[in-house]
């Protein structure tokens, strides 16, 4: 079974290319589309919404940096602080190049920062390798598949 791809963007524009560009890449995977950094947080930990979904964590968190809610660096240090969440890849997806938000990324412990190029051909080639190196081609680590959820209070 191919794990999903969780997708968290909040510009309307910058979804709709990256969904082409995961299309033009044919990947099986399912995108799962998370609007701000608390629903993408709801997703991971099974919580919400998304209480009843299918136990197991994505393939690659594609993630946006400056989003509503909570922001792109909490859900990442969240996601980095959660034992059952540590071990999903994530790459920052932004169009930020400030130093100061590359390097928090990686002190937080993303996989890779990637800025969203200008040009349509170019960010339909990035995001495909991208989809292709976490989706298909990633080894993750044993048993990182499912999520645990905790035990009710």
């Amino acid at each position: 079974m191919l794990k999903p791809i969780l997708l968290v963007e909040d510009n309307p524009h910058d979804l709709e290319l990256t969904l082409i560009a995961l299309e033009k890449s044919q990947l099986a995977n399912e995108v799962i589309i998370a609007r701000d950094g608390a629903e993408a947080l709801d997703y991971l930990l099974c919580r919400g919404q998304y209480t009843q979904r299918e136990a197991g964590n994505p393939a690659v968190v594609l993630l946006d940096l400056k989003l509503p809610k909570v922001d792109g660096l909490e859900v990442l240090k969240e996601i980095r602080n959660t034992p059952q969440l540590r071990s999903i890849p994530v790459v920052m997806l932004t169009s930020s190049k400030e130093e100061q938000d590359l390097l928090r990324s990686y002190e937080l412990g993303v996989n890779a920062y990637v800025v969203k190029p200008v040009d349509f051909e170019e960010f339909v080639r990035a995001i495909a390798d991208l989809g292709i190196f976490w989706a298909v081609l990633n080894e993750p680590p044993p048993g990182s598949y499912r999520y645990v959820r905790p035990p009710a209070l």
